[in-house]
């Protein structure tokens, strides 16, 4: 007894493949597809397609079919707007406030920093002040304890 035939077919998008095979292995076996596109779902089991006949007539031969492609459909969008040359107001007035708040920044860091310049030279300046006062006493001291010892 014949086994029974079955039509598969599966697509790459440009042409159909069917083929009448016993089962799914002798199909990818007459396609010449090593991997299971059955599981993927890429293949199936054909019913009543245009190559149905041809492929039951002719077992384990592949049928193959181009299939239409409407290119007039996939060129008739829209063409898109190109994108404007430049900024856009909105861009050039968010740019002139952020420039303006790193100018305020700049200007505001360098005021601190002479603040802070002038604070450390007064600091200094009172430290050798002190540093002064603190030597002339203890020149002092030590020349009153001297003469003390002497005496």
């Amino acid at each position: 007894m014949a086994p029974r035939l079955k039509v598969f077919e599966w697509s790459d998008g440009f042409h159909r493949f069917t083929v009448a095979a016993s089962s799914r292995s002798k199909a990818l076996a007459a396609w010449g597809i090593q991997q299971d596109i059955f599981a993927s779902g890429l293949a199936r089991e054909a019913v009543e397609t245009e190559d149905e006949a041809a492929a039951r007539a002719r077992p384990g031969t592949v049928i193959e079919r181009g299939l239409a492609v409407d290119v007039g459909k996939i060129g008739s969008r829209r063409p898109r707007r190109p994108a404007p040359a430049g900024p856009s107001p909105a861009q050039i007035r968010r740019i002139e406030a952020l420039a303006d708040a790193l100018q305020k920044l700049e200007t505001s860091h360098a005021a601190a920093c002479a603040r802070l310049e002038e604070e450390r030279r007064r600091i200094e300046a009172e430290g050798e002040a002190a540093e002064q006062r603190f030597n002339k006493e203890k020149a002092e001291l030590v020349r009153k304890l001297e003469a003390a010892r002497k005496a």
